[in-house]
């Protein structure tokens, strides 16, 4: 196929990706504008005049953007966006407004997007337009998962919740243990666990720069990185919640759900074992549990910085235990949704290496695996949960098992994938002739 041939399609996939997903993101406007809140577009929107909802998100995204760029480029444009965030700055602290840093980041990305239309041709057009769609697809991300926990909240007013807390019997009730070990540890613990678990992105930042560290010079961008994977997590995911409803043990079980919650048992009494029902629940508290997207995504990040020198493999390490610890110990999932979030993200980023290389039988044998596992996890919560609850010696290790089947086949397969380095062959040495002997 020439480049023409292969290029051609692949800018019709890049169109229609685009058109999607501006119906997409117009679709959550209309159904967030139909409850009353401003949906995604609007919330981007507004953030380049109003305090952004997260700074640091706008400058990790705008450092995302930077990787297209060159040294010189990189150090005018933080100048640019430092200097108009101190304007933004010294403007709000006249008036007393809400004080965020982070305009001059997507004042310097939108920018971008101007110089890229105007200034830019060909080949450098395209890669500067990549790294500024990279940027806002991080940003518009976030705000299309704010819009999705709204209409979760407004579209599904009875959660499974018993249904989940009956079946994480049969792991011990992991949330209520790690609970009471966060209460131990104090202000100090809590307060790290919480800097890490609000602060997923930033760390997917960092792993994704090093990924994408040498687009600048190659002038291109690698076939898979973590974005990607983050992206498509954040997409099935929230659709998931909307089949599977459950607010966490902390609203169900805990102080935090007032009058709604069953009863106030976390994380000090685990909850009694009987039948579950669907219980209502109130119309704000997002249903956002099953799976756990958090640890989903840092699943993902502990993946992909596997390949990084040794301090990137270690924060990616750190950051998945604490991202679980923190998910358990602050009571906003069950052990059922983290084992869940595993095989979800295991089942994805199998899919995207599968589909980066070309389908075969390895690929789709292993993405198979993954999705029978999932569904077989999502069934057994919701119609065995009592059975699981009664004999947690057969029920507990087998959920650990399905999970561990998945990390084992994931793992075994892209090692197969994995390019091998081919062996160097030394010329043999010249021999010299031997003398002859008279």
């Amino acid at each position: 196929m020439t480049s023409a041939a292969w290029r051609r399609p692949r800018t019709i996939l890049w169109a229609a990706t685009g058109v999607v997903s501006l119906g997409f993101l117009i679709a959550l406007e209309i159904a967030a504008r139909h409850y009353g809140m401003p949906g995604p577009i609007t919330n981007q929107a507004r953030e380049v005049i109003f305090a952004p909802k997260s700074g640091p998100l706008l400058y990790a995204s705008m450092a995302l953007m930077m990787v297209v760029l060159t040294w010189r480029q990189r150090l005018v444009a933080t100048g640019v966006a430092i200097g108009i965030d101190l304007v933004f700055f010294l403007v709000r602290w006249a008036v007393d407004a809400k004080m965020m840093m982070g305009n001059g980041a997507l004042w310097v990305i939108l920018g971008y997007a101007v110089i890229a239309m105007t200034r830019r041709t060909g080949r450098e057009r395209v890669l500067l337009l990549k790294g500024i769609g990279l940027a806002l697809l991080l940003v518009a991300g976030r705000k299309t998962g704010d819009a999705w926990l709204l209409i979760t909240s407004k579209t599904r007013p009875a959660v499974l919740d018993q249904y989940v807390a009956t079946a994480d019997h049969a792991l011990g009730n992991p949330s209520w243990l790690a609970g009471r070990l966060v209460e131990a540890t104090g202000s100090i613990g809590a307060h790290v666990l919480d800097y890490v678990y609000i602060q997923l992105a930033v760390a997917a930042v960092i792993v994704t720069l090093y990924q994408l560290r040498n687009v600048a010079a190659e002038r291109r961008f690698p076939s898979h990185h973590l974005v990607r994977t983050f992206l498509v997590i954040g997409l099935l995911g929230p659709g998931i919640y909307m089949i599977f409803p459950v607010v966490g043990p902390i609203f169900a079980y805990g102080a935090d759900g007032g009058h709604w919650a069953t009863a106030d048992l976390w994380p000090n009494v685990p909850p009694p074992v009987h039948a579950p029902h669907h219980m209502p629940f109130n119309h704000f508290t997002p249903r956002n549990c099953m799976p756990s997207l958090h640890t989903a995504w840092a699943t993902a990040i502990f993946i992909h910085s596997r390949r990084g020198p040794r301090a990137l493999r270690f924060a990616g390490a750190f950051w998945l235990v604490a991202t679980l610890g923190a998910t358990l110990g602050f009571g906003y999932h069950y052990g059922a949704d983290i084992i869940a979030g595993v095989v979800f993200t295991l089942t994805i980023e199998g899919a995207l290496r599968a589909h980066e290389r070309g389908w075969d039988r390895s690929g789709i044998r292993l993405v198979a695996h993954g999705a029978v596992a999932f569904t077989s996890l999502l069934l057994a919560y919701r119609y065995l949960p009592l059975t699981m609850a009664e004999h947690a010696w057969l029920f507990g290790p087998l959920l650990l098992l399905t999970t561990a089947s998945v990390i084992h086949a994931y793992v075994r397969t892209t090692r197969l994938w994995d390019p091998k380095a081919a062996p160097v062959r030394l010329p043999h040495p010249r021999t010299e002739p031997q003398p002859e002997l008279v």
